[in-house]
C-alpha cells in the first residue's frame, strides 16, 4: 500500500441505505441509513461495525499485522421499526449500547500481492441497561482487488451471547403470551449459545478507475445469516419471523 491514498493517514467517509430485517429473526424488512467511516489517523486504525466503530492501536507490519483496541456499537433490535403487529403489541425494547474490545490478525499476499486474510473477534458488554449481557463475535474475511478499479471483500461471521442476552431478546413470558392472544407461546431460553452465523459480500468500484488514488467510489453489499439455537426457536422467529435473514445495501464514499 506504499505510495497510495491508503498509506499513512487517510479517511474514507460514506453514506448509503440498506434493507434489513425489522429485528433479528423478523421476516419483515425495513430501510435504514448506512453511514460508513474507515481509515487510519496517527497510526490508529478505524474500522466500521454495525452501528458502531472499532479502533486498532497496533501499527500494521509487512506480511502479518495485528489488531487490538476498543470497539463500540448500538443494538436496536425491537427498539424501533417493528413491522409485525403481534411483536409490536409487546412494546419496544431499550437500545443496547455495547462496548468492549477487539483483537485480530491479518495475513497479506496470500493468493496475490495485494490480498489480505483477516481473523478477528469482538467481545462486547451492554452498558445501557438493556440486555445487560455479553456477546462474542468471531469472524474471518478475505479482501482482494479484482481490477485496478474494483475490489471485493467476503466475510464470514457468527455471534455468541450469554444468558442475559437470550432472556432479554428471546424469552416470552406467560403474561406476554396472553397479550398476543396466544399467538406467541411462552418460551424460556435454555441459556447462552450462538445466536446466528452468516456471510457478507461487499464490492467497491472507484469512479476514476484507480483504487489507489482515493477519491469517489461506489459500494454495494449483500448478506445472509441464519438464526441459531434459542434465537431460532423463540416464537419471535419461529412463529412470526424467519430463521433466514437477508440484507443488502448500496452507497457512495470519498477517501481523503
Amino acid at each position: 500500500m506504499d505510495d497510495t491514498a491508503f498509506s499513512g493517514d487517510f479517511l474514507t467517509v460514506g453514506v448509503g441505505a440498506a434493507v434489513v430485517p425489522s429485528y433479528a429473526g423478523s421476516d419483515d424488512y425495513v430501510f435504514t441509513p448506512a453511514p460508513l467511516v474507515f481509515g487510519s489517523i496517527g497510526g490508529v486504525g478505524i474500522s466500521p461495525r454495525g452501528a458502531g466503530l472499532a479502533l486498532d492501536f497496533i501499527p500494521d507490519g509487512d506480511g502479518v499485522s495485528f489488531d487490538l483496541g476498543p470497539v463500540a456499537r448500538m443494538r436496536s433490535d425491537r427498539a424501533t421499526q417493528i413491522k409485525d403487529d403481534v411483536v409490536e403489541s409487546l412494546g419496544e425494547l431499550d437500545r443496547a449500547i455495547e462496548v468492549g474490545g477487539t483483537a485480530g490478525i491479518g495475513f497479506s499476499g496470500v493468493l496475490n500481492p495485494y490480498d489480505v486474510v483477516s481473523v478477528s473477534g469482538d467481545v462486547l458488554w451492554d452498558i445501557n441497561g438493556a440486555h445487560e449481557g455479553m456477546t462474542f463475535s468471531p469472524g474471518v474475511s478475505y479482501f482482494t482487488p479484482l481490477s485496478r478499479s474494483m475490489a471485493a471483500v467476503l466475510s464470514l461471521s457468527a455471534e455468541w451471547a450469554d444468558e442475559d442476552f437470550h432472556d432479554y431478546y428471546y424469552r416470552v413470558t406467560p403474561a406476554q403470551s396472553l397479550v398476543t392472544g396466544g399467538v406467541l407461546a411462552p418460551f424460556e431460553p435454555s441459556g447462552s449459545g450462538f445466536t446466528q452465523a452468516g456471510a457478507t459480500f461487499l464490492m467497491a468500484y472507484d469512479l476514476n478507475n484507480n483504487l489507489a488514488d482515493g477519491g469517489w467510489a461506489l459500494a454495494g453489499v449483500v448478506g445472509y445469516s441464519r438464526m441459531l439455537g434459542d434465537a431460532k426457536r423463540t416464537p419471535f422467529t419461529s412463529t412470526v419471523g424467519s430463521a433466514d435473514q437477508f440484507f443488502g445495501g448500496a452507497g457512495i464514499g470519498y477517501t481523503f
